[in-house]
């Protein structure tokens, strides 16, 4: 079975679950508000990601206000922002097996949906 990491708020989350369960894919589901994301686990999404800055959002509300876009930020950077605050997660993030889908995006969301229904 998948595992979905997810924002339980976010519409667009919602829409994508939505959409990948009615395809017949069913998910282990992890709201990374109310259930953060371990070290391990992190760890493991970057290892199949092929780095930390590949699962972080620099859309997140706190991205500017914190000024991290003046910075030039390191793989170690992203692994303690992304650890330390739920919004810095590129989502959802969804692994199966040896696969992973980071993000929204149309292509990413089509790509994730058609190798998993099979």
């Amino acid at each position: 079975m998948s595992k979905i990491f997810h924002l339980s708020t976010c519409s667009t989350c919602s829409k994508i679950i939505k959409q990948a369960e009615e395809a017949g894919i069913k998910f282990e589901k992890q709201d990374i508000k109310t259930d953060q994301i371990s070290a391990a686990e992190l760890e493991a999404m970057m290892k199949l990601a092929g780095s930390y800055e590949a699962l972080f959002s620099r859309r997140s509300q706190k991205f500017r206000p914190m000024g991290l876009h003046e910075k030039n930020l390191t793989e170690n950077d992203y692994k303690e922002l992304i650890l330390q605050e739920y919004t810095f997660l590129k989502r959802p993030v969804v692994i199966s097996g040896e696969k992973i889908f980071v993000g929204n995006s149309r292509k990413v969301v089509e790509e994730m949906i058609e190798k998993l229904k099979q």
